[in-house]
């Protein structure tokens, strides 16, 4: 077998949302979320490549959550992922799998308001319920309480991950009506910003794995010019140059 596990053809992949958790103690960890409607035997696959991927890049745990609308996708979801032999896997991947038989239904905008993400998981993985009115009503009236970007963004993983379902037609009146106050042009411009940042940030945490992997020292202040530069274009090249670079201001060397 050929040794060289380059993919010689692009292959796009996609997860449905990626969140870096910032823990009280200083630590991070990485959270893929994938919204799942129903069964899909080449989705595991995928999804073993996403943690594999997450982690070979960025180094930090890596959680799978599967959010599903039915009882059994969710089990099935939630069977371990084996990679290797039956009775020795060399991976073993255990997505943390969310369903209708495992969250509650939140249909209390103040218990909503105290914890929005359980919110929105209740509205998604219930959205096929007859009850789903009462709780994106409550999920609404929380988001209404606070701050308008912050409520952009929940609102809008909400639409996702309630897939086609008469569930989102209901959550997309209602973010015509009473949401409309964050739904235009600020939510669409902290969308757009929130895209370029993420990317700046995470090109800039790119460029310091690299050296770092490779043993290249990293000084605090060629340290502190890397995560205080907010231009993409730039950070490409410091990245390109990353890659090769025997010192740190061999990075930053415009000759």
């Amino acid at each position: 077998m050929d040794t060289d596990l380059t993919e010689i053809r692009p292959l796009e992949r996609h997860v449905d949302t990626l969140l870096r958790i910032e823990l009280a103690g200083g630590d991070c960890l990485l959270l893929a979320i994938e919204a799942q409607g129903k069964k899909d035997p080449d989705k595991r696959s995928s999804w073993a490549y996403y943690l594999a991927h997450l982690y070979a890049k960025f180094r930090y745990p890596c959680v799978l959550l599967v959010v599903c609308r039915d009882k059994g996708t969710a089990e099935w979801a939630a069977e371990p992922i084996h990679i290797g032999l039956e009775n020795h896997p060399s991976l073993v991947a255990y997505p943390l799998v969310l369903g209708p038989h495992n969250v509650p239904m939140v249909t209390d905008a103040a218990k909503a308001a105290d914890d929005i993400p359980m919110a929105v998981f209740s509205a998604i993985t219930h959205s096929n319920d007859h009850d789903i009115a009462g709780i994106l009503d409550a999920l609404a009236k929380a988001l209404l309480a606070m701050d308008a970007n912050a409520a952009a963004v929940f609102a809008e993983f909400t639409e996702a991950g309630l897939g086609a379902t008469r569930a989102r037609d209901i959550w997309r009146n209602l973010m015509g009506t009473g949401l409309s106050h964050f739904r235009g042009i600020v939510a669409e411009s902290f969308r757009d910003e929130g895209r370029i940042e993420g990317r700046v940030e995470g090109r800039a945490e790119d460029i310091l794995r690299i050296l770092t992997v490779r043993g290249v020292s990293v000084p605090d202040e060629a340290r502190q010019r890397v995560t205080a530069c907010t231009d993409l274009a730039v950070l490409d090249v410091w990245f390109e140059r990353a890659i090769t670079a025997l010192t740190a201001d061999a990075v930053f060397d415009e000759s």
